[in-house]
């Protein structure tokens, strides 16, 4: 039996090693995660109130529907809800986007390097994939624009970026978008949106009126619901429903459902994750500039920044001491590493272990 000859050459994605692997491989008892821009704080309390409420009911499938989640985000939102679609995380999103309007030998442009899942899914769906080199760590949408063909089917933007952490401006986005062929979806991955402070900082949802933009958001990150697997997508009715039309059924559990819509409430727990995101990061730049390391600046709860030649060496070193940060060789990125912003005590641990290896 042979596979489409679309998947053939695809690589798939390797995630950060999980905490209990690390344990087995080393032996190890304490050890901490870094790698994979988890929320430190783990969930939020209401949400862990509305997981144990929900147990009893697991012998039944979800409301396919995510009727409650849909209400509460789109009155959050201030949107209608058929103008929201749920997935199991917004990785499945981009997938369902893919789905709905790319086909065989369509054209889909991505940036180099970004979140990879957007080439490893295009080239599932058997799409040619066109990558433009970011510029300075940021994306560079003149040139990204200028590699639009008839051919194109879809862009993506992760606003901000992972893993360079940086992101577009109101400015670029708005210049990027006029003028874009109307058969062309621009898919905006607004993942880490909720860390950002920055006043030029665009808001997706303002330019789904007027183009054919897809916007997706998760509660993975901000808040901590990494393995309920929950995130959802806003745009036109119409580009919904071609979306859901190719949706599994009951792809969002009932638990997640219940605990995102509790999660969304929770503004307290918000607020405090991103005070802890701010302050590590300052820190990681304080500890960086002493140690005369370079870093891209973030505006995301992760940093990425250069060791050199012996980046590898250096996350296997960690590794043995129960830290877990992320190699960037899959991404084309030998000489660099990717850091999740920790919980103090964490942060400190991973600057006093980093220190001993390379200094």
């Amino acid at each position: 039996m042979l596979p489409r000859k679309s998947i053939v050459n695809v690589k798939s994605y390797k995630p950060g090693k999980p905490i209990e692997e690390v344990k087995r491989e080393l032996g190890l008892k304490d050890v901490i995660k870094m790698a994979s821009n988890e929320n430190p704080l783990g969930p939020s309390p209401r949400a862990l109130s509305a997981i144990r409420k929900m147990l009893p009911e697991i012998n039944r499938y979800p409301e396919g529907g995510c009727f409650y989640l849909r209400k509460a985000v789109a009155k959050r939102l201030n949107v209608k809800p058929e103008q929201l679609i749920f997935g199991n995380g917004s990785d499945e999103l981009i997938i369902l986007a893919l789905r709905a309007f790319v086909g065989e030998g369509d054209e889909v442009i991505v940036a180099d390097p970004t979140f990879l899942i957007y080439e490893i899914a295009s080239k599932v769906q058997g799409a040619k994939i066109k990558k433009v080199p970011t510029r300075y760590f940021k994306y560079d949408l003149k040139a990204m624009k200028q590699s639009v063909t008839r051919y194109t089917k879809m862009i993506f933007i992760a606003n901000p970026d992972n893993p360079n952490g940086t992101y577009v401006t109101k400015y670029e986005l708005e210049a990027f978008l006029k003028g874009l062929p109307e058969s062309v979806v621009v898919f905006i991955d607004e993942a880490y949106s909720d860390f950002v402070s920055e006043k030029d900082y665009p808001d997706g949802l303002d330019y789904i009126s007027r183009n054919n933009v897809i916007v997706a958001r998760t509660f993975s990150k901000s808040y901590g619901l990494a393995g309920l697997r929950v995130g959802y997508g806003i745009s036109k009715p119409e580009i919904i429903k071609y979306m859901d039309s190719v949706r599994e059924p009951f792809n969002v559990s009932s638990v997640a459902q219940a605990a995102a819509v509790a999660a969304l409430k929770d503004k307290k727990f918000l607020a405090r994750t991103k005070r802890i995101t701010q302050e590590g990061r300052k820190y990681f730049y304080s500890e960086f500039k002493k140690i005369g390391l370079r870093y891209i600046p973030s505006v995301t709860n992760f940093v990425l920044f250069e060791v050199g030649k012996t980046a590898s060496e250096a996350c296997k070193a960690l590794l043995k001491k129960g830290i877990i940060v992320r190699d960037m060789k899959a991404w084309g990125m030998d000489t660099f590493i990717r850091v999740t912003v920790g919980r103090e005590k964490e942060n400190k641990r991973f600057i006093r272990e980093l220190k001993k290896i390379i200094i």
